[in-house]
């Protein structure tokens, strides 16, 4: 029986089995309610905190300044929704990307049919951003600017820690949010250092369980919450916190070595680039200095779809784009202008730690086999 091949890690993990021992534990054991005030639940609230610590040293952060919410998308909306309602009254601007992720492209959207202004500043044909671009379009009406640290489709790394010198040199109120759901585990983040003040992560893509994230408040920036409740999360995030979620994403973040896997992931990416250069009729789309574990390309020829599903036949595991747009056209890839017919047979591939050279082997052969018998547009 073959292996599977899984090369989609940018839409989500395997839960490790350490975090699965951890999440049952936390469920079968220390299963209180953090805010009850009995000694489970006190036992619960020092697991919580233990998280909340974990969680902020690897942000290089206090533990205060994290808040934990249902995943990225979440924390997303709160920051995107949060920054703009507690600012509206200095300004109606807001300055973002052509490819964000869609939890903050939809968000930004919906603020524009509110009466917002917005900017998508787009990338170059390569992927790459202009920080003139920025600048031209942060002025003093603006009052957020929400950038991604990596992107989600092609690894674009993007200009974050670049842009505080330039809201501030535009004197400009705005506060800086930045999605960092697939940088998180993956490259080191010191958001302290950065300017930043809010940030997303998530925990399933670095191989906690789906339903957990957490939020990046800079100390002393007041945002309005979206979600009204009890005081859990200091009323930023109110509702009981997954405790048995928010466990695991701390073991996760625990089990993480940085320099080591993006090391590894670096030589495997390298591989993966002179394998697919070499197959006839495919188009590398990321940029070369693009973060290693996403890899975009295009097969030439052959639809997304009908590639993903012969390869998927083959159990090798690709996505044509984010997972969250389920197939839809990608709106990254047309912000970078490419020609339709490489859009449309975008592939994306995404390691982790566990994939080996013997994936991207696998992905190769099953990929020329695909471009030789699949039927062209």
């Amino acid at each position: 029986m073959d292996l599977e091949h899984y090369l989609d890690n940018s839409a989500t993990t395997k839960v490790s089995e350490t975090v699965a021992e951890k999440v049952y534990d936390t469920m079968v054991k220390n299963y209180g309610n953090p805010s009850s005030l009995h000694t489970k639940g006190i036992r619960a609230e020092e697991e919580l905190e233990r998280a909340r610590s974990t969680v902020a040293k690897a942000l290089g952060v206090k533990s205060e300044e994290i808040y934990f919410t249902s995943g990225g998308t979440e924390a997303n909306n709160l920051a995107v929704f949060g920054a703009v309602n507690r600012l509206k009254k200095r300004g109606n601007k807001i300055v973002t990307t052509a490819v964000e992720h869609s939890s903050v492209f939809e968000a930004v959207k919906n603020l524009e049919e509110q009466g917002f202004e917005a900017v998508y500043v787009k990338p170059d044909k390569n992927g790459h951003f202009s920080l003139e671009d920025f600048s031209k379009a942060i002025d003093k009406n603006t009052i957020l600017v929400s950038v991604m640290a990596v992107n989600n489709e092609i690894g674009t790394v993007l200009p974050v820690e670049k842009l505080k010198k330039i809201i501030e040199d535009k004197n400009s109120p705005a506060i800086l949010h930045c999605d960092c759901v697939q940088a998180f585990g993956k490259i080191p983040l010191k958001l302290s250092k950065t300017g930043v003040d809010l940030a997303s992560v998530s925990g399933h893509k670095i191989h906690a369980p789906k339903g957990v994230g957490a939020i990046y408040i800079k100390k002393n920036l007041h945002i309005k919450p979206i979600l009204y409740g009890g005081e859990q999360e200091k009323k930023i995030r109110p509702g009981t916190e997954a405790l048995p979620l928010i466990t695991g994403f701390s073991q996760a973040v625990k089990e993480t070595d940085i320099n080591g896997s993006y090391n590894y992931i670096k030589e495997l990416s390298v591989y993966a680039k002179e394998k697919l250069k070499a197959v006839d009729g495919v188009i590398i789309n990321s940029p070369d200095d693009a973060l290693p574990h996403i890899i975009n390309f295009s097969a030439c020829g052959v639809r997304s779809e009908t590639m993903l599903h012969f390869l998927a036949a083959k159990e090798i595991y690709v996505s044509s784009g984010s997972a969250c747009a389920k197939g839809k056209p990608s709106h990254v890839l047309s912000a970078m202008g490419l020609d339709k017919n490489i859009s449309d047979s975008a592939i994306r591939i995404s390691f982790c730690k566990t994939n080996t050279k013997e994936d991207v082997d696998a992905l190769i052969g099953a990929l020329a086999e695909g471009l030789n018998t699949l039927a062209k547009r």
